[in-house]
């Protein structure tokens, strides 16, 4: 089943993005009870040297105890054969956070850090924290409801094809790519094929996850030169099933449906917001005892919305 949550802050600054998901996500659990997830943007972190990138973001799956020790020290040599600078580093809950000032090609330090440690995201604002439990439970092993941002998306899930494991939730970062995640609720029927022919190309898929391919996708595209729209609107002539996702960027969210819309999605918009939530129940709970005009995206449709530079 599933439930899935987003919100961006028209403004562009950052509000109390980790409580409000948390609010969100807390309204639609019973959707799924096994896992939670939250792919956050802080806005970017410092810039690095003379060309402008910004400092890169990358969380990886590294256990418990000395397992994590020894994961964490692996990482780091690895940072330091492929000249990535560490900057900042921080263990939380089973993850280890790493800012690093890298000026070399991103997709190829994602493939060679994949081989150290399963990599949670990569970006210059993204952060994906995810783990068993409900948003509670993670939010008291990695404190979500501290976290101030731009917007951000969010997903509970009822595991029914794999293990109930933190890799196994939602969100999933565009393999490979930077800034780019998705939550989704449904299941893409033409996986294999798409998957091979972006693996024909020179892509990695470090799961087996229909939500992957999504993500990996819509990066893809973008990386042509596609707006987000656009690349959304060519989604549901692609991919075949039966799907309700949002996308994030660095600077927009997005969603899209396909053309049966069995998998439910409301939206709430006004001046300041928008947030977008399996139930109604969600957005409810985010804005108490308002009465809310909401709007059920209709089949086959897409949108997005960009926040203030």
């Amino acid at each position: 089943m599933c439930g899935i949550a987003g919100i961006l802050y028209k403004d562009g600054l950052r509000h109390e993005l980790g409580r409000d998901l948390i609010t969100m996500l807390d309204g639609c659990q019973h959707r799924g009870p096994d896992s939670t997830g939250f792919a956050l943007y802080h806005g970017s972190a410092a810039t690095a040297g003379d060309g402008g990138r910004s400092d890169l973001r990358l969380r990886f799956f590294v256990g418990e105890g000395d397992e994590a020790q020894s994961t964490v020290a692996d990482i780091r040599a690895r940072f330091a054969g492929l000249g990535a600078e560490i900057v900042e580093e921080e263990v939380a809950g089973t993850t280890a956070r790493f800012l690093v000032r890298f000026d070399g090609d991103l997709q190829q330090l994602s493939y060679a850090m994949e081989h150290e440690a399963k990599l949670a995201s990569i970006g210059e604002s993204l952060d994906i924290i995810k783990d068993v439990g409900s948003a509670h439970d993670v939010d008291d092993a990695y404190g979500i409801a501290g976290f101030d941002g731009t917007h951000g998306i969010g997903h509970v899930r009822l595991a029914t094809e794999s293990a109930v494991s933190p890799e196994a939730g939602h969100p999933f970062w565009a393999t490979g790519f930077s800034d780019i995640a998705i939550v989704h609720n449904g299941q893409i029927t033409n996986y294999y094929k798409m998957r091979r022919r972006l693996e024909k190309r020179g892509f990695e898929f470090h799961t087996d996850n229909d939500s992957e391919l999504i993500a990996v996708y819509l990066a893809d595209k973008l990386a042509q030169g596609a707006q987000l729209e656009e690349a959304l609107a060519q989604s549901i002539q692609d991919l075949d099933g039966t799907f309700s996702f949002l996308v994030s960027t660095k600077d927009e969210i997005g969603y899209a449906k396909d053309r049966l819309a069995a998998k439910p999605m409301v939206l709430y918009e006004d001046g300041d917001i928008v947030a977008v939530a399996s139930e109604e129940v969600s957005l409810n709970k985010l804005f108490p005892g308002r009465a809310l005009e909401t709007t059920e995206p209709a089949p086959g449709t897409y949108r997005t919305w960009r926040k203030a530079a």
